[in-house]
């Protein structure tokens, strides 16, 4: 089964306290002690990021690891890649990501992870990145569309009620038809696909929502509080 699921904010990095999503995230596999890689290429394989992620999965049931492209492990791409459950894509510069993915064939073995069930996750860039397009601060401060891997249809925008000038922005690109319609995700949201087909969205606070947005419009989408009320 191919699972995509992705985070419009959250998880251990913006959240570390709070950790519904990324259990989530583990409970989608059906090993006790899922393999799970971070890929922190967005952020420049920041130490930093890599240590809290560390911090966070090592006091799981599970088994973390990460990929860094600055600093290649001794084993081949492809075979650290296919032998985990889960991959994990922090954010970042979606752009960056996008080249340095394609120029080490990491996209290619990324596909035929998802293509062998193997979990795929994300935050921000590591949301969009799957779609078609998405709505990326990698040009500066003004938001952008960009052309992403396009596994899943449509276009992504991450940080929806996190950052305001997201939903705004989104509209005006939908409108100019610089972007195509698709999905948005407050922080503390993230949307599951089953193959290509949304399965549902879940959150890690009470009022965080997914939206399905055109031109002109906004659908909240059924969106399950993964905590207690």
């Amino acid at each position: 089964m191919k699972q995509i699921i992705a985070l419009g904010g959250g998880g251990f990095s913006m959240e570390p306290d709070n950790p519904l999503l990324d259990l989530y995230i583990l409970g989608q596999s059906q090993k006790e002690t899922p393999k799970i890689c971070f890929i922190p290429t967005a952020s420049g394989d920041a130490d930093s990021y890599i240590g809290r992620f560390y911090d966070f999965f090592k006091q799981q049931d599970c088994e973390p690891t990460h990929l860094s492209l600055f600093k290649p492990p001794a084993q081949a791409l492809e075979e650290l890649v296919l032998s985990q459950d889960i991959l994990y894509v922090g954010g970042g510069n979606t752009k960056n990501l996008l080249v340095l993915w394609k120029e080490w064939g990491l996209d290619r073995i990324i596909e035929k992870a998802w293509n062998q069930g193997i979990i795929l996750a994300g935050i921000s860039a590591g949301s969009i990145c799957w779609f078609e397009q998405g709505v990326t601060d990698s040009y500066g401060e003004d938001l952008h569309a960009l052309a992403c891997l396009g596994f899943l249809p449509g276009s992504n925008c991450p940080h929806y009620d996190g950052e305001a000038n997201r939903r705004p922005a989104f509209q005006r690109l939908l409108t100019e038809g610089l972007i195509k319609p698709g999905l948005a995700a407050d922080d503390g949201a993230a949307l599951h696909f089953i193959g290509q087909d949304l399965h549902g969205a879940v959150s890690s606070r009470p009022h965080a929502k997914a939206y399905r947005v055109a031109r002109g419009s906004e659908q909240e989408l059924e969106t399950r509080f993964l905590g207690k009320e």
